[in-house]
């Protein structure tokens, strides 16, 4: 009979390969990789991203609505001082545009679901309003293009004031929230309007045109180059600047947003895409850049920088 010291490491080496024994078929039941690199015999709960990671941004939604001022009613685009929708960057249907919504729904899509609420003339201060609006439709994503007409005033000492500015974005978002909690909203930065000056006083038409009134605080007296009116479109730039950086943050804290990254803003319009009635607002040709950008930031992997 085998001494008790032998019988009893025995045992104890049997024990050590049933564990390994256990161990190996283990790694190869549970830490096998599926072809997404997630182990196949993982918990679902392990396979699941986690709420802290937040929603996933869907890059195909199925419904688009538009809230905004005149840019997204595409005023001056079609017409002299008119609205033209269906050449909107966000929802329009002309073919030569093909809108954010045609891109992402096709044509026919785009026609049965998609709603625009922008205002020509609006400022962030009628947002909310708009917002609660898009919210009726339950719509999947909501563009929002706001804030030049608060920059362009009569005169640069009546521009919104920035907190101000602030204030309504952030109640727009709230009322947005309240009503279709899991919309998503894609921001556009509001355009560069001192580009817009630069490119436009090019036309002697376009500055006649300006006379009228269109964005006194950037483009009266368009060929003054004294040091007030420098000083004067210097402000407005700022406050433009001011303005894309509330959209950025509080858009930042909202997990379904996604603002542009200042794609608008840097974006270089040529005489070709202006209005060739006011030579400012976008015309068609202006409307199918912008779509391409909202298309471009939509669809991607990763929002903007």
């Amino acid at each position: 009979m085998p001494d008790r010291s032998v019988r009893h490491r025995s045992r104890t080496a049997l024990a050590a390969l049933a564990a390994l024994s256990f161990l190996g078929t283990a790694a190869l039941t549970g830490c096998d990789s599926g072809p997404d690199g997630t182990a196949k015999g993982a918990a679902a709960s392990e396979r699941r991203p986690s709420a802290a990671a937040g929603p996933v941004w869907d890059r195909s939604p199925g419904s688009v609505a538009a809230v905004g001022d005149s840019i997204t009613r595409g005023f001056d685009a079609c017409s002299a001082l008119a609205d033209c929708p269906e050449v909107s960057w966000s929802t329009g249907t002309d073919s030569a545009v093909r809108s954010l919504a045609v891109r992402l729904l096709g044509a026919s899509g785009a026609a049965a679901r998609s709603w625009n609420h922008a205002e020509t003339g609006a400022r962030i201060a009628q947002l909310p309003e708009q917002m609660a609006l898009a919210a009726k439709e339950d719509p999947d994503l909501v563009t929002v293009m706001i804030g030049a007409n608060d920059a362009c005033r009569d005169s640069a000492r009546v521009m919104t004031p920035v907190a101000d500015f602030r204030a309504s974005f952030e109640a727009s978002m709230r009322q947005l929230r309240g009503a279709a909690p899991k919309a998503q909203v894609y921001v556009s930065s509001v355009p560069d309007l001192k580009r817009l000056w630069s490119t436009g006083r090019g036309n002697p038409l376009g500055k006649q045109i300006w006379k009228l009134g269109i964005c006194r605080s950037m483009l009266s007296d368009a060929d003054d180059m004294s040091a007030s009116a420098v000083a004067r479109r210097a402000a407005v730039q700022k406050r433009v600047v001011a303005y894309n950086g509330v959209l950025r943050d509080v858009c930042a804290k909202d997990p379904r947003c996604r603002y542009d990254g200042g794609a608008v803003f840097d974006y270089r319009f040529t005489g070709k895409q202006l209005s060739q009635w006011d030579w400012f607002h976008p015309g068609r040709n202006g409307q199918a850049r912008l779509a391409e950008i909202a298309y471009r930031n939509v669809t991607a992997a990763r929002p903007p920088a």
